[in-house]
């Protein structure tokens, strides 16, 4: 039996939404809000005014988190339970490392533990997130404060 495009990709990302991270029912109708779906992985509807369309990598997304992404920006959100002020958007900042690399800062946190906590959960996220970068995370201490900062590898 032949498996189809939207097995395919559910596979590779392990029957995960790449916007949510939530798990993906496999069985569910894909005509249900939890069910699954292909998306090109674009933030955007349209691409910007004098810029072709690139063609988005395809990724496995919840029905409806794919469809509120037409009327609505994307936002990926960080784990609720998370002590962090100053959360950066992190499409933005997979967007931002897949172009120039680096290391950028995404949130600062009362505790070593909390940063710790916050690191951890991000190096997992992105590597759903964006699995073509290779992301560590970092925590510094400064100013009474911990800097949680993403460093792309090139």
């Amino acid at each position: 039996m032949r498996t189809s495009h939207l097995e395919e990709i559910g596979e590779r990302d392990g029957w995960r939404c790449w916007i949510c991270d939530d798990a993906v029912d496999s069985d569910m109708s894909v005509n249900d809000p939890r069910g699954p779906s292909v998306d090109s992985r674009s933030s955007r509807t349209k691409p910007p005014k004098g810029k072709r369309e690139t063609g988005g990598v395809e990724r496995l997304a919840h029905r409806g988190c794919n469809s509120k992404k037409g009327a609505v920006a994307v936002e990926i959100p960080w784990r609720p339970d998370l002590s962090v002020s100053d959360p950066a958007p992190l499409l933005a900042v997979a967007d931002r490392l897949r172009r120039k690399g680096g290391r950028e800062v995404v949130a600062r946190c009362p505790s070593a533990g909390d940063a710790d906590e916050a690191a951890g959960w991000l190096a997992d996220r992105f590597s759903r997130l964006a699995p073509e970068l290779t992301v560590t995370a970092d925590v510094q201490s400064g100013g009474g404060q911990f800097l949680v900062a993403l460093i792309a590898a090139r």
